[in-house]
C-alpha cells in the first residue's frame, strides 16, 4: 500500500497530470491510529516508501506530525477525509489532471457530464465541483470535504476543484487513481468534440 503511493505519483507525472513536485496522496489502514502522506514539495519521480511521512492520529482526531517532517500542504484536506470510515482502509489522491481542469475552466459541470458517459457513471460517483479557492487553505479543505460527504459519510469518489485539480478517494491508491483516469478520459473526449457547455 505504501509502495503504491509512490507508484501512483510517478504514473500521474508520466501522464502529465502533475509537475514533478505537485500532487499528494495519503493512506490510512483500517483500525489504525496512523496515516501516511507524501512529503511537501518532494519530487514525485523519485518518491519511495521511505519518503512517506507517518502521522499519528489522536483520539480527538488531531494529528501528531513527527518533528522535522514536512507533510503535504494539503494535509488538512487529507485529515478531514481520513477521519471518516476508520474501520475501512482508504486512500486519498489529489492531482492536477489537465483535461479535467480545462473542462471546469470551460464551464462544464463535471457531475452532469459524467452522467452522460456510462463508462464513468457505472464505476465512479462524481460529486459537485468546488469553486476557486486558495490552494492548501482550510477553505479548500472544508469545501472539498463538504462536496464529497453528507452527514459525515463519503457520498462521492471524486470531486473537481476549479482552477486547481481533483480529490479522489478509494480503498487503495490505485482505485482512487482510476476514478481520476475515467473522468479525465471523458473530459478529453468532450473537449476534443468542440461542444460547448450549455
Amino acid at each position: 500500500m505504501i509502495t503504491a503511493m509512490g507508484d501512483v505519483m510517478r504514473k500521474a507525472y508520466e501522464k502529465g497530470w502533475i509537475t514533478t513536485r505537485d500532487g499528494n496522496v495519503s493512506v490510512r489502514r483500517a483500525g489504525k491510529k496512523t496515516m501516511y502522506i507524501t512529503p511537501s514539495g518532494w519530487r514525485k519521480t523519485i518518491i519511495h516508501p521511505e519518503h512517506m511521512i507517518k502521522i499519528k492520529i489522536t483520539e480527538s482526531g488531531s494529528l501528531v506530525v513527527p518533528k522535522g517532517a514536512a507533510p503535504s500542504g494539503e494535509l488538512e484536506m487529507h485529515q478531514k477525509l481520513q477521519l471518516l470510515n476508520r474501520n475501512r482502509t482508504q486512500a486519498i489522491v489529489h492531482l492536477h489532471p489537465t483535461n479535467i481542469i480545462a473542462a471546469m475552466y470551460a464551464g462544464w459541470d463535471l457531475q452532469g457530464l459524467a452522467s452522460e458517459f456510462p463508462e464513468v457513471s457505472r464505476y465512479t460517483r462524481v460529486g459537485p465541483s468546488v469553486g476557486v479557492l486558495p490552494v492548501t487553505s482550510p477553505e479548500l479543505a472544508s469545501a472539498t470535504f463538504d462536496a464529497m460527504t453528507e452527514n459525515n459519510k463519503v457520498m462521492f469518489d471524486i470531486v473537481g476543484q476549479a482552477g486547481h485539480g481533483v480529490c479522489s478517494i478509494g480503498p487503495n491508491p490505485w482505485d482512487a487513481f482510476e476514478h481520476i483516469e475515467r473522468l479525465e478520459h471523458i473530459c478529453e473526449i468532450v473537449l476534443r468534440s468542440g461542444v460547448r457547455p450549455g
